[in-house]
């Protein structure tokens, strides 16, 4: 069990305005929460790139140590968080979208359409992971295990050797 703080960023134009009812959100909360993790901030914003951007900057700035987005990874042109993400990480940490989309195909031939990115910001990791809840809670029960080790060693103080 982690005990490190997480975020979760919906990104939705319609939840933002209420048209909606979030239940990828509260979803991933719950998962969360059920290894470990303290659920430090949620948020639900529009699918506009720079509000993306300074959500995802004010979460690690808070050193939010897992920082978690649903929604805005598909191929509709207001689709823009895996570009705002890429935007604000330091560092790319490819393996994690490759194994949730390779988990993901074994669900649905279609998850080869999502454009998850990873990546490290400080301290803090950022995925992003698709909008409905199935698939969001799908993608991440795939890597929520190698999260947990990768939070570890992220902010692990001295010296960083570590055998994977």
């Amino acid at each position: 069990m982690s005990g490190f703080s997480a975020a979760v960023i919906t990104v939705s134009d319609k939840g933002f305005r209420g048209e909606r009812e979030d239940t990828s959100g509260p979803a991933l909360c719950g998962m969360l929460e059920r290894y470990g993790w303290k659920t430090a901030y949620t948020s639900i914003i529009p699918d506009e790139y720079e509000i993306i951007r300074a959500e995802l900057l004010k979460c690690a700035e808070s050193d939010i140590a897992l920082i978690l987005t649903t929604g805005g990874t598909g191929f509709s042109p207001r689709d823009v968080t895996p570009e705002a993400t890429l935007s604000v990480i330091e560092r790319r940490t490819g393996g994690i979208p490759e194994a949730m989309r390779a988990y993901s195909m074994t669900i649905t031939p279609r998850a080869c359409l999502s454009r998850e990115e990873a990546g490290i910001r400080g301290r803090s990791l950022i995925v992003n992971l698709p909008g409905s809840m199935k698939a969001s809670t799908e993608n991440l029960s795939a890597v929520i295990e190698a999260l947990e080790h990768g939070v570890e060693i992220l902010r692990r103080e001295g010296e960083r050797d570590c055998a994977v």
